[in-house]
């Protein structure tokens, strides 16, 4: 069934309960896939119920590259008994039932078929399989589930941000007083100057900023500018850039969230003409994620700017 094998592909499944040892029964697929329940459960879901479950794939050499806790999102299926069993997958994950956790391993082409195939997996290898069944749940039960789940997230991830902070605070102090730059500070942790005043209008919340910029990171690596010529001073010069006409002030409309947080306050205290220096902590900036290249996870960014432009 290409819906569950894109569900397998895409991540959203599995758990392990090898602790929980009492039976071990096995059966075989059609297509010979030999399962172990580690745990057998007994509440069959009915129609239109959700089974709810974690999900671990690993490959032939032991390495999990599907895991559900790492995602913290378990995988769901909305149950049907008239779905077709095309595949000796299908038949797994329509029989699973609450309490169940099973173990198996069986060739990759068989798992996840030729069209769902991972790139980095060879056909002719095994991948090892542990399903484990949270929950049956009807429509109302899985939207109070995963309300309750986001909730729990968001919760950790302000506790995380508050923390990240803190030590991007101390380090963001250290660097103003080692470069003696005279900031200020607002109450969400930017830091910014005001290098050079302007005459222009204030930049306003739906305002069309211009802004000419050079991003760099604390340590002083310069990671994107807008000028050609800091581009090729810092080495990230890009000539299809250049020929593309990507060089040039940015045109941002500002408090749209269509910058990252600390662009959208650094900006919405500016005005035409000003040149100014934006110090953000990773919690405005790209937080835990790492955008590839030399930005990594809470980095702290550094932006020079020039608002060249404010179109009302």
């Amino acid at each position: 069934m290409k819906k569950i094998k894109s569900i397998l592909f895409s991540a959203v499944i599995l758990v392990t309960a090898a602790g929980l040892m009492s039976c071990k029964k096995t059966q075989t697929t059609s297509d010979g896939i030999e399962y172990t329940y580690i745990k057998e459960g007994s509440q069959k879901p009915k129609n239109g119920e959700f089974v709810l479950y974690n999900l671990i794939v690993k490959n032939d050499k032991d390495s999990v590259f599907i895991s559900t806790y790492d995602q913290n999102m378990p995988g769901y299926l909305q149950f049907n008994d008239s779905l077709p069993r095309e595949s000796g997958m299908d038949e797994i994950f329509l029989s699973l039932k609450k309490g169940d956790s099973i173990a198996f391993q069986a060739n990759s082409l068989k798992v996840f078929g030729e069209n769902n195939m991972p790139f980095f997996l060879d056909k002719e290898k095994d991948v090892k399989i542990q399903i484990g069944v949270i929950d049956v749940l009807d429509q109302q039960g899985v939207e109070a589930y995963f309300t309750s789940l986001q909730e729990a997230t968001m919760k950790k991830q302000a506790e995380s941000a508050i923390k990240q902070l803190e030590t991007d605070t101390q380090l963001i102090q250290d660097y103003i007083a080692e470069k003696n730059i005279k900031a200020t500070r607002t109450e969400s942790g930017l830091y910014y100057v005001i290098e050079k005043e302007g005459s222009g209008p204030e930049i306003e919340s739906g305002d069309t900023a211009f802004v000419h910029y050079a991003g760099y990171l604390i340590d002083g690596t310069v990671f994107d500018t807008s000028m050609i010529e800091v581009a090729k001073e810092s080495g990230v010069y890009n000539e299809q850039r250049d020929n593309a006409g990507g060089y040039g002030p940015l045109e941002v409309v500002v408090g749209q969230g269509r910058v990252i947080p600390g662009w959208d306050e650094g900006l919405g205290l500016l005005k035409k003409g000003d040149k100014a220096k934006f110090i953000i902590p990773s919690t405005l900036a790209y937080g835990e994620r790492e955008t590839g290249g030399t930005i990594k996870a809470n980095s702290i960014l550094i932006f020079d700017v020039e608002i060249t432009e404010v179109q009302k």
